[in-house]
């Protein structure tokens, strides 16, 4: 497993890892799309009521399947490539 995760972070290209993350990506926009019908039934539905538990949930798992489902379908395996970090950078102090 290591060797791969240093093959990604090395930006090599590998199509396995391109079409399997990618469908990985795609497959979460899906569930994010399902979700969000699910979603619009609870919070259109007679009587109103007050947000549940279980509402502010799916409602968590479609922000999370959409932002996860976007980085992979767009980014691929790219999103695990080492990006190095300049040593002027203002964000970080060096020892």
């Amino acid at each position: 497993m290591a060797r791969n995760l240093d093959r990604l972070r090395k930006g090599e290209r590998w199509w396995t890892a391109e079409v399997v993350l990618r469908s990985v990506g795609i497959l979460l926009l899906s569930a994010c799309y399902r979700l969000g019908i699910i979603a619009h039934r609870w919070v259109t539905a007679q009587p109103m009521h007050q947000a549940t538990l279980r509402e502010f949930a799916v409602c968590l798992a479609i922000v999370v399947c959409l932002t996860s489902g976007l980085a992979l379908t767009m980014l691929g395996p790219k999103l695990f490539e080492h990006v190095p970090i300049p040593r002027n950078s203002a964000y970080l102090t060096w020892k």
